[in-house]
């Protein structure tokens, strides 16, 4: 095992370093509001005017600062190489979809710089090329990426979503799966991945954002969203409107909901209508007969409100199977009839149990249904014939990320990883229950034979346990000197499921730990532990990750020199909060495309959306929960915080990337400890999902070069202390 050297002289070296390079001055201009009674004080809210040139030239100093303090980091340069020799030793497969007994997936080949979009006519033929965004760049050399994509039916035809530098503002594309001839339509405002291909082949319904003029706020961008009904080859803009906001009078649709209108083979008499009310899991669901022309005046029944607690659904024949965690924090199965909807009078089709279904997908022999049993994916299947529920038994424990069915094809297919072990996509025959390794994606060649992973818990401030995933080499020597990153999360009801991430031996290969927080506020127990995390709750989901970090320390896999902790978007609220209330715990930390000034959050595009999530400050509860999670507000000045570093892509749609910029700013003013406050800017980027695999590479060598320098490994301080 490689150990880690610590350099007793870091912040001597790091004092030299600063020496060399002036930080950016950030002017103070006070604003000051009154929130039922409480003064607030925003020192910075002039980094919110991101279009403003004084911001735009003040964010370019931050990262040239931020460029050359990473740039002087010793091995930061050889760690990159490695991270990328790691994330090009073998192909990702992701995505995959099957229409007319084609198989489309998406692939990142070694040596791509970005994943392309294939198909397989059989899953032992030959795969070809459909879409690659990298023959693609705009005017003044931005990336274009593959967003989403659907096949239709039968398989002959394909929608999708192409977008430039990571924006994810989608403009959709059709395209002839046979030839790969991309056809006329194009539709832009389409960022929803939604289109429903209807049985014609011809025929899809989408989901469109509001064309907004040059004055709309940034919170209109998302708002009055209407579902449409396209034919190939007619003008988008003259398609008629079937669903969503402001279309029918029989139906609730406010203009922060989302709208979506949905076919199945599997049920072919029938159309669903959703109503998705922002982040909110929970949505309404209506059914219409399929021979109704959907628009105006269309007689929807109402299936289920946000009351029944639905989280999904599938549909089979005149079956709709519901999901609902109704008196089940751990969710539960029902049925209702499509002809006849009555949830009420619904059946029970899976009770709830121990373990948490997170998800449900209709084929043409039974249910499929996924699972999460303590941190472990299972599956189980309910055939539509009769008899009970019965499991699946997989080849290895680890996590589904991804369950896949055709409403007309008998079975399965599904992609199994482990925290140590590749993803491999598996075939499940309904027949004889054998699985099959489909080809999709070769076993990788990294090597994680001496990585093994642990499942702990640690006790939370009100004696919760929380699971604690710790990801190391085997062997390792708990003397309290391994640099560590901890992850957390903590918000939506999501997971952090375990996946195998081949970049990682980077860091786990030089003696580092990596460790998974399940915080509350994700769906590691169902909703229980969502709502234990959520609007003033939220102090639970800060503590539980607190938690986390005084068990690496206590039981000497680290010591608060060298941990850093780490919270991505939402996860910001997280990583911002243990920062403010514990900044003695942590050597370093990142905060990636984070929510930090939450009080200020729905003012983002993606603000409106996100307020069942975290709450609105139009309202008393709102604003307190809003005002307690907000890490922005609570940065103290002269305190000794630790080594930060924050980043941003300008064109992010979910985090607007002034958030980062106040944070950073506050932090610079505030920190009396010598550490760096760095704010690292992608100009060709958004939230992330758009990435290129290079921006990827270089964005992970900069924290790890970042986190090993902080966290005193010798090899990587500035100015000497290596070899």
């Amino acid at each position: 095992m490689r150990g880690m050297r610590l350099c007793p002289a870091i912040f001597l070296l790091f004092s030299c370093a600063m020496a060399q390079v002036a930080l950016p001055k950030t002017p103070v201009r006070n604003v000051t509001e009154d929130y039922f009674g409480t003064k607030v004080s925003d020192p910075y809210r002039w980094l919110e005017k991101s279009d403003d040139p004084e911001v735009v030239a003040w964010m370019k100093a931050q990262n040239d600062y931020t460029r050359t303090l990473l740039g002087r980091i010793p091995g930061r340069d050889q760690l990159l190489e490695r991270v990328k020799s790691l994330d090009n030793a073998s192909p990702i497969v992701s995505g995959l979809q099957v229409g007319g007994g084609h198989y489309f997936y998406y692939k990142t080949e070694p040596g791509s710089d970005n994943r392309k979009l294939y198909v397989r006519d059989t899953l032992n033929a030959p795969e070809r090329l459909l879409v690659d965004p990298e023959k693609l760049t705009t005017a003044d050399g931005k990336h274009y990426s593959i967003d989403y994509f659907q096949p239709s039916i039968d398989g002959r035809y394909v929608a999708y979503g192409i977008s430039p530098g990571g924006s994810e503002e989608s403009v959709l594309h059709v395209l002839e799966s046979g030839s790969g001839k991309v056809l006329p339509d194009t539709i832009d405002r389409a960022q929803f991945g939604s289109p429903n291909w209807l049985p014609d082949g011809r025929t899809f319904f989408f989901t469109r954002s509001q064309k907004l003029g040059p004055n709309a706020p940034p919170t209109a961008k998302y708002q009055k969203l209407k579902v449409y009904k396209h034919v190939l080859g007619n003008n988008p803009d003259n398609d008629p409107l079937v669903f969503g906001y402001g279309v029918n009078p029989g139906i609730k649709v406010t203009e922060d909901d989302f709208s979506v209108l949905a076919y199945s083979p599997g049920a072919p008499k029938y159309l669903v209508g959703l109503v998705i009310h922002g982040v909110k899991n929970e949505f309404d669901v209506y059914a219409i007969p399929f021979s109704a022309d959907p628009g105006a005046n269309t007689a929807w029944k109402k299936v289920a409100d946000v009351n029944d607690e639905v989280t999904g659904l599938d549909v089979h024949g005149d079956q709709m199977f519901l999901l609902s965690h109704k008196d089940a924090s751990r969710f539960k199965v029902l049925r209702t009839s499509l002809s006849k909807p009555d949830i009420a009078q619904a059946s029970l089709a899976v009770p709830a149990s121990q373990v948490v279904i997170t998800h449900i997908d209709a084929a043409a022999d039974a249910l499929y249904i996924q699972d999460l049993d303590g941190g472990i994916g299972r599956l189980r299947r309910l055939p539509y014939a009769g008899g009970s529920v019965e499991p699946v038994d997989l080849p290895f424990e680890g996590a589904i990320q991804s369950l896949v069915t055709e409403p007309t094809s008998p079975g399965a297919w599904f992609e199994l990883t482990s925290w140590t072990k590749s993803p491999v996509w598996y075939a499940l025959d309904a027949s004889s229950r054998k699985l099959t390794d489909t080809g999709l994606a070769p076993p990788s060649p990294v090597d994680f034979s001496q990585i093994e992973s642990e499942e702990v818990k640690a006790k939370s401030a009100d004696g919760t346990m929380v699971p604690l995933s710790i990801i190391h080499q085997r062997g390792l020597a708990l003397d309290g000197l391994h640099p560590t990153w901890l992850e957390g999360y903590g918000s939506y009801g999501i997971t952090i499921d375990p996946s195998f991430r081949p970049t990682w031996l980077a860091f786990l290969e030089r003696g580092g730990i990596f460790a998974v927080a399940h915080v509350r506020g994700g769906g590691e127990y169902g909703e229980d532990w969502h709502l234990g995390g959520q609007k003033l709750s939220k102090q639970h989901t800060i503590d539980d990750f607190i938690a986390c970090a005084r068990y690496l320390i206590e039981h000497k896999y680290t010591s608060h020199e060298h941990l850093a902790g780490e919270g991505t978007s939402a996860g910001g609220i997280t990583i911002g909060g243990a920062i403010t209330q514990h900044p003695e715990l942590f050597g370093a930390a990142l905060v990636r495309v984070g929510d930090s000034d939450s009080l200020r959050s729905e003012l983002m595009a993606s603000g409106p959306a996100n307020i069942p999530e975290f709450g609105t400050v139009k309202e008393p509860d709102g604003f307190k929960a809003l005002y307690a999670m907000d890490a922005y507000q609570h940065v103290k000045p002269e305190t000794v915080y630790p080594a930060v570093l924050l980043t941003t892509g300008v064109n992010d749609p979910r985090v607007a990337p002034w958030q980062a910029a106040k944070m950073t700013a506050r932090l610079q003013a505030s920190t009396s400890s010598g550490k760096p406050v760095l704010l690292r800017v992608d100009y060709d980027a958004g939230h992330g999902l758009g990435s290129t695999k290079s921006q990827h590479d270089a964005e992970l060598a900069d924290e790890l070069a970042f986190l090993l320098w902080q966290l005193g490994a010798a090899d990587f301080q500035p100015g000497g202390g290596g070899n």
